[in-house]
């Protein structure tokens, strides 16, 4: 069984799909996850993540440098044995520090097609743009801002989604499914 370590900044919505898939679904048998950190003390995501028995742990951001804040993280995790590091609306860009002690083990999911939109507001862009379509990706995590190697994508059909929250939810619906289908086909992958 490969050795999950979720990354959160909020409510964890796409946290608690792979937590339901590992308990009962397609990562049974497949991934544990060992730990849920957020580097908010106050994600809604930690409480949800305890009620399914999972160990939590947060560090605060507010006010650090990010290779300092970073160099914080990577203490907590010696502690931990783990295959991977899976950003499940994580906020924070990863200093190059991070991404070279973990070269290869983090993973991210973008709410587009990564070769047209990085960064924020990904749904809002994809309404603004009147897309018939947009596209999830699932990214290892490099140096840049969602520029890292697309593992797999999902289109998400945005036709009469008439306002943001129709995109939203119709994207996240997508998020939700796709990331632990993902997950599942890297660990066959690699073992």
């Amino acid at each position: 069984m490969k050795r999950i370590i979720i990354f959160i900044s909020g409510r964890g919505s796409n946290m608690e799909a792979i937590l339901k898939e590992c308990k009962n679904g397609i990562l049974r048998g497949i991934a544990e996850v060992v730990l849920v950190f957020s580097d908010k003390e106050e994600a809604k995501g930690l409480e949800k993540a305890k009620e399914f028995d999972n160990k939590t742990a947060s560090i605060s951001a507010k006010g650090k440098k990010r290779q300092i804040f970073d160099r914080e993280v990577i203490n907590l995790l010696s502690d931990y044995e783990f295959d991977y590091i899976v950003l499940a609306g994580y906020m924070r860009i990863l200093s190059d520090v991070f991404i070279k002690e973990y070269t290869g083990k983090i993973i991210n999911i973008h709410p587009a097609d990564t070769n047209f939109h990085q960064g924020l507001h990904a749904y809002e862009w994809a309404f603004k743009n009147k897309l018939k379509e947009t596209k999830i990706t699932v990214h290892y995590v490099n140096e840049g801002v969602d520029t890292g190697k697309i593992i797999a994508q999902a289109t998400v059909d945005l036709r009469g989604a008439h306002t943001l929250e129709e995109v939203e939810k119709r994207g996240l619906a997508v998020e939700h499914r796709f990331y632990s289908e993902v997950l599942k086909e890297i660990i066959r992958n690699r073992d």
